[in-house]
C-alpha cells in the first residue's frame, strides 16, 4: 500500500508539473488588449488563407488557401492559390490552380523571381501523403512542373527558396499522430525539424525544435530564419556552401510565431497566436475565437535585434493570425482557417 501510495503522488507530481509547464510556456494568462495604429483597409472572401507571400518587385500577392475545418485534418480538404494585384484597389484574388486536377489542400509556399518567371513551390496536404508541388508562373498564368515526394517529408509547414533548384523546408512535427505529437503540442517536446534539397538530396540540417514553423532567407546575409511557435523562439543561422547550417542564437519572442516575411529593408514580418491553448481549442473546434498577433523583428547581428508589436486582437476580427506580409503602408494577414483575410494599412512607420 505505501508504494501504491508513492506511486500515486509522483504520478501526480509530473501530471501537476505538467499543466504547470503547458499554462507557463503557452501563453495562457496574456492578456490580449487590442493595440494597431491604423485601419482595416478590406477583408477579402478567403477561406484559410494561411500563407500570404508579396512581390515588391511586380506589386502583387500569392496566397495559399485552403477550407480547413479542424487541424490536423481528418478528411480530404480542398484549396488553391490565387493571385492578388496590389496596385488594384478592388483587390479581386484571381484563382490560379482552378484547373489543377491533383488534389490539392496548399500549406506554406515560397516563392522566387528568375528573369521573367516565378518558381512557385507549395506544400500539399493530403489523407494519404504530403508532397510538394512545383509550378511556374508567367503573367498571370500557373504551370505545374512537377511533384516532390520523399520520405523526409514527414509533416511539412513551410518552404524557403534558395534559387530554381534548392531550397529549406520544416516538419512541424516528427510523429504525425498519437501520443508522440499529443506531447510535441502540449508538452514541448522538441523534435522537429529543417530538411535542405540541394537539386538531387535531402538532407536533415537541423533538427530538436519545438514545432519548427515558419521559414525564410535573407539572401543579402546569408541567413536563415525557423519559427518555433511552441517555444516564442525565431530561430537565426548562418547559411553555408554545402548548404548545412550553423546556428547562431535564438530570438525569445513572447509569442507564438509562425509564418515570416520580409519587407524591403529586410525587417522580419510575423504573424503569430499569442495564446497557444486557445489556439489549439480554436483549432480543434472548441473555440469559436483565438487572438492575432503581428511582429517585426529588426534583425541586425547576434544579440542587436529590436522586436515591435504592430497589432494584437483578441480574434473578433480575424482569428488565429498565421502571417503578416507588407506592401509599403499595406499589411496582409492571413489565418488557419476563417473565412477571409485581411488588409491592413498602417498609419505609422
Amino acid at each position: 500500500m505505501k508504494l501504491f501510495k508513492r506511486i500515486a503522488i509522483v504520478v501526480l507530481l509530473l501530471v501537476l508539473a505538467f499543466i504547470v509547464n503547458l499554462v507557463l510556456t503557452t501563453g495562457y494568462f496574456r492578456t490580449i488588449e487590442n493595440k494597431f495604429e491604423g485601419e482595416l483597409i478590406q477583408k477579402i472572401a478567403l477561406k484559410g488563407a494561411e500563407d500570404i507571400t508579396v512581390s515588391h518587385i511586380d506589386s502583387f500577392a500569392l496566397i495559399s488557401s485552403t477550407a480547413r475545418k479542424f487541424v490536423p485534418n481528418t478528411d480530404e480538404e480542398h484549396g488553391g492559390l490565387y493571385y492578388l494585384d496590389l496596385k488594384n484597389t478592388t483587390y479581386t484574388p484571381i484563382h490560379l490552380t482552378a484547373g489543377f486536377k491533383k488534389p490539392f489542400a496548399p500549406h506554406g509556399i515560397a516563392m522566387l523571381k528568375t528573369d521573367s518567371t516565378y518558381t512557385i513551390v507549395a506544400i500539399n496536404h493530403t489523407p494519404t501523403g504530403h508532397s510538394l508541388e512545383v509550378f511556374n508562373l508567367t503573367d498571370k498564368k500557373l504551370v505545374h512542373q512537377k511533384t516532390l515526394v520523399h520520405s523526409s517529408i514527414v509533416s511539412p509547414n513551410d518552404i524557403v527558396l534558395i534559387d530554381e533548384n534548392r531550397f529549406y523546408f520544416t516538419n512541424d512535427h516528427k510523429y504525425p499522430k498519437g501520443f508522440g505529437r499529443l506531447l510535441e503540442d502540449y508538452g514541448g517536446l522538441a523534435v522537429s525539424n529543417v530538411v535542405y534539397f540541394d537539386g538531387e538530396n535531402y538532407t536533415e540540417v537541423d533538427n530538436g525544435i519545438a514545432y519548427a514553423n515558419g521559414i525564410n532567407y535573407d539572401a543579402k546575409r546569408k541567413l536563415l530564419y525557423v519559427a518555433s511557435p511552441r517555444d516564442f523562439l525565431v530561430k537565426v543561422y548562418a547559411i553555408n556552401d554545402d548548404g548545412s547550417l550553423n546556428f547562431i542564437e535564438d530570438i525569445d519572442c513572447d509569442t507564438g510565431v509562425d509564418n515570416i516575411e520580409f519587407d524591403t529593408e529586410g525587417k522580419l514580418w510575423i504573424g503569430a497566436h499569442p495564446n497557444l491553448l486557445r489556439f489549439a481549442a480554436y483549432a480543434n473546434g472548441k473555440k469559436e475565437t483565438s487572438p492575432s498577433e503581428i511582429i517585426t523583428i529588426n534583425y541586425r547581428s547576434k544579440g542587436d535585434y529590436t522586436i515591435d508589436q504592430i497589432y494584437v486582437e483578441d480574434g473578433s476580427t480575424m482569428s488565429a493570425s498565421t502571417v503578416a506580409a507588407p506592401f509599403g503602408k499595406l499589411i496582409l494577414t492571413g489565418n488557419v482557417m476563417n473565412d477571409s483575410f485581411l488588409i491592413l494599412q498602417r498609419t505609422s512607420n
